[in-house]
């Protein structure tokens, strides 16, 4: 990653509308931080991004700068955004400000199991992270494990028919207009039941 590039993404990341002195971030302790976050060993965080798990070890460790395309490769794994590498959650309050994404606008990132297009980008310092996720997985074998992370979530079913697996209930099936609200730490996955891939909005709160 070039020094444009990296200063770049962390004004995306970090810039709140002020010019107050920001804090230095620690990217390797910042990713495993969200690798601890999920209960995923080095092992299992490496195979979900696509990267050597040596090559993890020494992001995490200071040893290494990454390259672009590998901080994209953890992202995607991570099931997050670019910036929120560089994000930490922030309980610094802003006013009046609005983001309108356009249908298909939302940047997609497309997982094995989902594809999820992240909504709001512009807005920097959310408290919830809303995107629209196209579910592909038609079973819970395509998963490797659980889906952990902090905070609590919101899903709605838009379209087709799902069934939510959760770590502590029973899996309940869920059509359009259907919605749950669980405990992010709690593990969870979703899969389509219906002959297309269902789509859904899903709400993350990142505090």
């Amino acid at each position: 990653m070039t020094t444009r590039e990296q200063t770049s993404l962390i004004r995306i990341a970090r810039d709140s509308g002020d010019h107050t002195e920001l804090e230095p971030l620690d990217l390797g302790a910042r990713v495993r931080q969200l690798r601890k976050a999920r209960n995923w060993t080095l092992e299992q965080a490496a195979t979900q991004a696509g990267l050597a798990r040596s090559t993890l070890s020494k992001i995490e460790n200071g040893q290494m700068s990454p390259t672009y395309d590998a901080l994209k490769k953890l992202a995607t794994g991570l099931e997050i955004s670019v910036p929120q590498l560089f994000t930490p959650p922030q309980r610094d309050q802003v006013i009046g400000r609005m983001a309108v994404t356009r249908m298909g606008e939302g940047t997609s990132h497309p997982t094995v199991t989902y594809e999820h297009e992240l909504l709001a980008e512009t807005l920097t310092k959310k408290q919830m992270l809303p995107y629209r996720a196209r579910v592909r997985a038609r079973s819970m074998d395509e998963f490797d494990g659980w889906v952990r992370h902090d905070g609590e979530e919101f899903l709605y079913v838009l379209t087709g028919v799902v069934k939510l697996f959760t770590e502590f209930y029973e899996p309940v099936e869920m059509r359009r207009g259907d919605s749950a609200y669980y405990d992010g730490s709690m593990g969870h996955n979703v899969i389509s039941i219906s002959d297309e891939d269902a789509t859904i909005l899903w709400v993350t709160s990142l505090t």
